[in-house]
């Protein structure tokens, strides 16, 4: 006689969770194969140019031959001049830096490595950018918001949330890599200082762009959100869904710096969120706290006794003139690359 297994819904979400994270490590490790293939062999490529002393000025009527008769071999490789030009600088970039930062970069698609020749990085960093790429999926986009955001100055910084404490191992994990200590709210053209329900006015009318900056997954569900509960009403900022989290997440703004109060009114919005709005089938509900400032031992001290899962990030509103200057210059190189590898 066959008996049924009855699991809880949370047991079998977690069990979802696990099988797609296998299924995704699986799908990457095919694909970081086929990237490391590629680079090893334009690796070897901007070797034998090098060795051969080929430069730009000189060196461009061999190129150029060299590119035609791979075309004719290779004709889906894509063995332009400037890409053959790319591989030398590929070469020439990692040629003396240590084994471990070589076989990271070797991982990369094309384009995350061309983006990754056009920033002044230092080996260390490009390791850092290498690593999280692989390790989180990151397409170019993704890495080049990480580089913008200096991602690597906060790698060693404590984690301001209680994922680990309040949420199961892999939804902790995941949790950890959607969600970041810091977020560039600058696409809002903010030039002086404004009240939160403005800001709040601003994010919702660049709904797309706020959540390009939270990253993939995310839909908007709504702002000033009201809850019922008892004969009471309640608001959430902004709520939206995460799709692979599988829960609601609610986005509390504040236009000061963190204060632990702001705490407590989150546990108890995620506690309406998941006794009034979140279905049987959904993960808990995740509270994330956007601050203009924050001191890492007061949130770690105001999460400490919540029971729901909170986190606490900062928010830049003004680039400052010489960054957006650099990062536009970022860009038009890169552009101009990606514009010559079709060629």
């Amino acid at each position: 006689m066959k008996s049924n297994i009855q699991i809880i819904d949370s047991e079998y979400n977690e069990i979802l969770l696990q099988t797609v994270a296998v299924i995704e490590r699986s799908r990457n490790m095919l694909a970081m194969q086929v990237s490391s293939i590629a680079s090893n062999s334009y690796y070897g490529i901007g070797q034998i140019l090098y060795e051969r002393k080929l430069e730009s000025k000189y060196g461009d009527a061999v190129v150029r031959r060299l590119s035609v008769d791979l075309k004719q071999r290779y004709p889906k490789m894509g063995m332009s001049p400037r890409q053959l030009w790319n591989m030398k600088a590929f070469y020439c970039r990692y040629k003396d830096s240590d084994e471990k930062l070589l076989r990271s970069v070797a991982l990369l698609p094309w384009s995350s490595n061309l983006l990754l020749m056009s920033k002044d990085l230092t080996d260390e960093q490009t390791l850092f950018y290498a690593q999280e790429t692989i390790k989180k999926g990151w397409n170019r986009d993704l890495m080049l918001n990480a580089i913008q955001m200096k991602m690597h100055k906060n790698a060693q910084c404590p984690v301001d949330n209680n994922f680990a404490q309040t949420l199961p191992a892999v939804q902790s994990e995941y949790a950890n890599e959607v969600f970041h200590d810091g977020y560039n709210l600058g696409f809002l053209d903010v030039t002086e200082p404004i009240a939160e329900l403005e800001l709040e006015r601003r994010l919702v009318e660049k709904i797309k762009l706020f959540l390009l900056e939270l990253g993939r997954g995310f839909t908007f569900v709504g702002n000033q959100y009201e809850l019922e509960y008892e004969g009471k009403t309640s608001r959430v900022d902004m709520l939206f869904f995460h799709r692979k989290l599988r829960c609601l997440v609610a986005v509390d703004l504040k236009i000061g710096e963190f204060i632990p109060e702001y705490a407590g009114k989150m546990n108890y919005y995620l506690s309406l969120l998941d006794r009034t709005e979140r279905l049987s089938d959904e993960n808990p509900s995740i509270g994330i706290i956007l601050c203009a400032e924050k001191n890492h031992v007061q949130v770690e001290l105001a999460l400490e006794d919540m029971g729901k899962p909170i986190g606490v990030a900062d928010y830049q509103l003004i680039i400052p003139k010489e960054e957006l200057r650099k990062a536009i210059s970022d860009e038009m190189a890169v552009f101009e690359y990606e514009q010559q590898k079709k060629k």
